[in-house]
């Protein structure tokens, strides 16, 4: 974990939505297992398929029908599976939930006077109808999809496009996420990382990633940050 001198200056901050904001496993292990199903393959179980989540939906679909984290399935295979698994989670996407205590978090950091950002890997059309039909969307000044620029987390750009998109420099903007993709991120633009511990992280606890920071939940970066 990096050494930083606490309260940090933070001029905005960008949130991590699957694992961080919501709770999103359970609709895409469905997803993923109906797709299995129709092609009659055997379902996967909830703790894998869990830990396969973190790199998009191209991913979970590549993971999900080889049973391996890095294989790549067959291109013809692969592309048979993925409109059954983007059918099956168009229909069960609005079931997902906020994790506890994340609408008070934002509720938070919003009265607290940060400017805030959603940055995920999930692909745009999945992320904008989840967050304005959960309700979370005005939350947001910027969001960035997985698709919304030429690369996407672990690369640094999202996080350099958001802080220029806030005028504010990169060492000034605080990624929250629950992954090493967000620590990875976060390292290679230079911003400052905070995790929550409940999210997915391929099955593996947090606190082993380089950040700044593990909180229990949104509201607790408030007692570690200052607004620039």
């Amino acid at each position: 974990m990096a050494q930083m001198h606490f309260p940090l200056g933070i001029g905005a901050i960008l949130i991590d939505l699957d694992g961080t904001l919501l709770d999103t496993a359970p609709e895409l292990v469905e997803s993923a297992n109906r797709m299995l199903r129709d092609m009659g393959r055997p379902a996967g179980s909830q703790d894998l398929l869990t830990s396969y989540i973190g790199n998009g939906i191209s991913w979970l679909v590549k993971r999900a029908l080889t049973g391996d984290m890095h294989a790549e399935p067959d291109v013809a295979l692969y592309e048979e599976a993925l409109p059954i698994f983007e059918k099956h989670y168009t229909e069960l996407l609005l079931q997902s939930k906020p994790f506890k205590g994340v609408v008070d978090g934002l509720d938070a950091l919003k009265s607290a006077g940060f400017r805030l950002g959603c940055i995920t890997n999930k692909v745009a059309r999945y992320t904008e109808p989840l967050l304005i039909g959960i309700g979370l969307a005005h939350y947001f000044d910027i969001v960035l999809s997985g698709d919304s620029l030429p690369e996407k987390k672990p690369h640094p750009m999202p996080l350099l496009h958001a802080a220029t998109f806030f005028g504010v420099p990169v060492e000034q903007v605080l990624l929250i996420g629950d992954s090493l993709n967000d620590a990875l991120a976060a390292r290679s633009a230079g911003c400052p990382v905070f995790c929550v511990p409940y999210g997915y992280n391929h099955g593996e606890p947090v606190d082993g990633l380089d950040v700044d920071a593990v909180i229990p939940n949104l509201s607790e970066a408030l007692r570690l940050i200052r607004r620039m």
